[in-house]
Formats: structure tokens, sequence, C-alpha cells
């Protein structure tokens, strides 16, 4: 039903229409009785699916996949203390992925909140150190009023989550609501001086280089930084886990820094004098440990967010503003030079480590990474869990359009099937597969259920080689032959898969893998891949033995 601008409502009944007029199609969450109003109200509204998770971590990683891919907050529903500690590892995503949140927290009666009551924790406080904003709502009637807030701050400069705490006794209460108008998010363009500092530092460059983040992909931005990078012919590198940012195959692409970049694209990086980061908080993964970039090169950094500016990197020209506003403003500039020569040394040095042809020598990961671009559909979305599995696809996969790609930031562990499940939802006619390894895998398939139940066709491919690899390669590192709580057990997880009703296929070669991934696409199910793999070729780089030949014995 339309509600007007003013209706006599529940506190409940309001949340569902401030979700509703922002055009919220799916929330998350794991049902408890601190908050069975709001799920009541949710009953009525049809447009709204709720989807119930088998953990809380799990819908707040859903959530979090689902804003990436739909561009609409992620919404996740939750109870009191524990249910909020449980999801706490997905609202750390998405403050560190700058990603939408409005999480909606049940809390105790207010008569016995100070009280230690049953599952008692200050929600706004516990959570204030990895939000945006957070707020207990205590007065019914300023339900609209504050949920309202929440999705605007949640949308607003870099984006990121908001915790929504709700008192059982408000959530029933009736109360004159009051609506405001649709929320529209700001959008800051350069001032006229910033763009003329901006000409004539480009003018003066001898090769410059953009790194392009985050920012970016938020303002929906990659045709205007496209547009941008062809128009001088700048050479364009994706920040961490922003593959997507800019097209790989394109002649001006020139890298993805993360952890273990090739030589080759840092000493692009080395080179040039002048770097336009475009939407990026310059992490520690995409500056490597912050010691890429130096004092002799000059630098502009444009960011939405006037804190990620300066925070590593003091620039030498700071514009804070949209990315989208920004492109379109830098693109009507005058420069005088022209970069190709640079930028096509840079892309050459990109192809020389990047080629995705696999041959013989190579291991198994490599060739389902070749395989994978083969077979799927160029718009497939791909997300990833943490570890050295996701190395492969880091370096190989080519990510040829935008809006492909969503990974973790903040390397959690458990976050690609889930988050695959929100992506899916988010995009429904895109094909949607993640990659995890046995580990992180193990950490939310429980969620394999939700996708089975709630009919959401992924495909999961999950690497096994029964260890915590990251960490065992860490280990080999610093203390050679001292393996210690990175070995696991062995599970099949193509049987646990067709436990549950999803279908299930373990593989060992490129055929069998490429049979499983068209029976897969071609029934549309739950799907999981399970590829064996040999612990033996710890990384994309390295063995084991090669590390314990060069490491220090202990």
């Amino acid at each position: 039903m339309k509600i007007e601008a003013k209706a006599i409502m529940t506190a409940a009944q309001a949340i569902v229409e401030c979700i509703k007029r922002e055009m919220i199609d799916n929330v998350f969450c794991v049902p408890g009785e601190s908050y069975l109003p709001l799920l009541d109200a949710l009953y009525d509204e049809p447009s709204i699916r709720v989807v119930s998770a088998r953990h809380e971590g799990g819908a707040a990683f859903m959530a979090e996949g689902y804003a990436k891919a739909s561009f609409k907050p992620g919404v996740v529903l939750a109870t009191r203390g524990v249910g909020a500690a449980n999801l706490s590892i997905g609202v750390h995503t998405a403050y560190q992925d700058s990603t939408p949140m409005v999480v909606f927290l049940g809390q105790v009666h207010s008569k016995f909140r100070g009280r230690e009551g049953f599952q008692e924790v200050d929600l706004d406080q516990f959570f204030k150190p990895i939000t945006k904003w957070t707020v207990e709502v205590k007065d019914p009637e300023r339900m609209p009023e504050l949920v309202s807030r929440a999705f605007r701050i949640a949308k607003s400069g870099r984006p990121g989550p908001v915790v929504v705490s709700l008192p059982e006794d408000v959530l029933p209460a009736e109360a004159d609501m009051h609506f405001g108008p649709r929320i529209e998010v700001p959008r800051p363009a350069p001032a006229k001086s910033e763009i003329t500092a901006f000409q004539e530092l480009l003018n003066n460059a001898r090769k410059p280089l953009i790194i392009a983040g985050g920012g970016v992909k938020l303002s929906q931005a990659e045709e205007g930084l496209l547009a941008f990078a062809e128009k001088y012919q700048l050479p364009v590198m994706a920040a961490f886990r922003r593959h997507d940012v800019f097209p790989n195959h394109h002649p001006l692409y020139a890298g993805h820094l993360g952890l273990g970049t090739p030589k080759q694209i840092l000493d692009t990086v080395r080179e040039s004098d002048l770097i336009l980061a475009f939407g990026t908080r310059l992490s520690e993964v995409t500056t490597q440990d912050y010691s890429l970039l130096t004092s002799e090169q000059k630098l502009i950094h444009i960011d939405i967010e006037q804190e990620v500016i300066g925070k590593v990197y003091s620039p030498n020209l700071a514009i804070i503003a949209d990315m989208k506003e920004a492109l379109e403003a830098i693109n009507s500039i005058k420069v005088l030079s022209s970069w190709e020569e640079w930028a096509e040394a840079s892309n050459r040095r990109f192809l020389t480590v990047s080629s995705i042809a696999a041959t013989e020598k190579d291991v198994i990961n490599k060739h389902i990474i070749s395989m994978m671009a083969e077979m799927l559909p160029i718009n497939s979305i791909i997300t990833n869990d943490a570890g050295n599995f996701a190395g492969w696809l880091h370096a190989f996969y080519p990510f040829k359009q935008k809006q492909t790609y969503i990974g973790p930031t903040s390397g959690a562990m458990g976050y690609g099937m889930p988050a695959a499940i929100g992506a899916k939802l988010g995009a429904p006619d895109r094909t949607v597969v993640s990659l995890s390894g046995d580990g992180g895998f193990m950490m939310t398939f429980q969620e394999l259920e939700t996708a089975v139940r709630e009919k959401i066709p992924i495909i999961a491919l999950v690497f096994n080689n029964n260890s915590y690899g990251t960490i065992r390669m860490h280990q080999e590192i610093h203390y050679p032959r001292r393996v210690i709580g990175t070995n696991l057990g062995e599970v099949s997880f193509s049987h646990l898969a067709n436990g549950i009703g999803a279908s299930g296929y373990t593989v060992q070669t490129v055929g069998e893998f490429k049979n499983a991934m068209n029976q897969a696409l071609k029934l549309g199910l739950p799907t999981v891949i399970e590829i064996l793999t040999d612990i033996e070729q710890i990384s994309v780089s390295s063995t084991i033995t090669s590390i314990r030949g060069t490491s220090p014995r202990k």
C-alpha cells in the first residue's frame, strides 16, 4: 500500500517504509525475538524479500555483496548482543570497503537497559569504531527521522555502515510518523581553481600514472576514467581489489596493486613522477606497506572524503569531490602533452607478467582461471574469499567490464560465497561465481543451504589443499619447517554440497573442471566445484621447497 508523508503506524512499520522508499528489495537476517515486530511488519510488505541466513556473519556478508552489486545500501537485521557480535565481521568489511550498509539490531527493553539484561550490549558504543554512525532510537515518533538519517549517512561522502539499535518496547509502539523527501546523495564538484592547478601539474609531468580505486566504482565513473585516460594516453592501475575499475585488456592498463604484485608493475609506479590518485585511500596493500610512493613524486589526490586525503601521503593538490563530477571536470582541460610511449611501456610491463595462457608446467590453479575467462559470460560477477588461491585470480583473470568484481579489501575469510549470494540477488540476470580456499569456505559453508532454500544459483569454486595456506606460507618464511596450527583435515565439499541439495563436483584435472562448469552454467542450481590442489605450490610465485631454501632456519 502507498504510505503518505504522514501516517499513524508502529515504529517497526516506519522502518519498513524507510527501506521501501530506498527501493531496497532484499534484506538479510537471522531472526530474533528482540525485533519480532519488525519481522512482522516485513511480512506485510511484498516488495521486500527477507533472506534468512544460517549465521549473522553470513547475513552481513550477503548484505555487503548485495550493496556492491545493486548500488543500494545493504540491510541486515539481527538480535541484541549475540547476533550483533556475530555480524560485526560484515560491518567491519563494509567499513573498510566503503560499502553502504544499514544494520538494524534488536535491543533489550528500555526498562532493562543498564541492568545487564539478557544479551544486553551497549550496541551503539560497541560498533562505534567500525561504523560511520551509531544510534539507539528511544522515541517511536523519531523512527522515520533517524532511519532516514542512517540511510543518508551510509550513502553520502565515503559510504559505509551505520548501526541502528532498536529497544524491543519501541518497535510495537504507534506514533504519528512523518516521512521526508527521498534522499539525494550530495555530489560535490571541483572548484575552477583546483582544475587549473590540476592542469598545470599534469602539463609539467613526464610520466603521470593514474591509480584508480573504489571511489570511481561507487560513483559509477568508469566511463569518465576511460575517456580521460584515452584522451591523454595515460596509464591506469587498479588499487587493491578494484580490478574492474578499468578494462584489463585495454592498452592503457598497467596492472593491479595488491598482494604479491610483480616487481615489473611496481617499477612503473616508482618511475612515475606524478601520481593521480582517483578515489583511493592509498591503503597499506595498495602502497605495499606505505613504501611505494616517495616524497620526490608529486601527488594529486581526489576523493569525496576529506579525512582520506593526506591520511597517508600529503598531496601537492587535494580535491574533495565526487569522482564522476571530478572526471567530468578534468575531461574538459587542455593539456599540451600526450604520453603514448610511457603508457605503452607501462602496459608492456603488465603484459609480461599477466599472460593468462596456461602451459603444461603451470599448476591447475592457473588453468582454472584461464578456463573461467574462456567459459564465463563477459559480464559475470566474480567474488573471492581471502587466501593465496586468490593470487591466481588477481594476477591472470581479465576483468573486461565494469562492476564484475566483488572482493573484501578487509581480507575477511568466509566472505566469498555469502557475498556471491547477495550479489546474485542484487544482479539476478548475471552469472555469479565465488572463489574460496577450503579454510575460508568452511567458515561460512552453512550459507550454501540458504542459497538452496532461496533458489539462488551461484557457483562456488573451492581450492582445497587441506590447509590454512596463506598462514602456512608465512610460517615457512619466518619459521621454516615449524608447522603448527595450519594443517586441516580432509573434507569432501562436493559431498557436503550434495547433502544439502546443491550440486557438487570434485575435480583434479582441467577437463573435469570444464565439464563441471558446463553443468553448473547449464543447470542453474547452487553449485560447488571442489578443486583438489597441492600444498607445495603455496602461492603464484613460490613453493614450500623454494621458501625453505631461502629462509633462515629457526
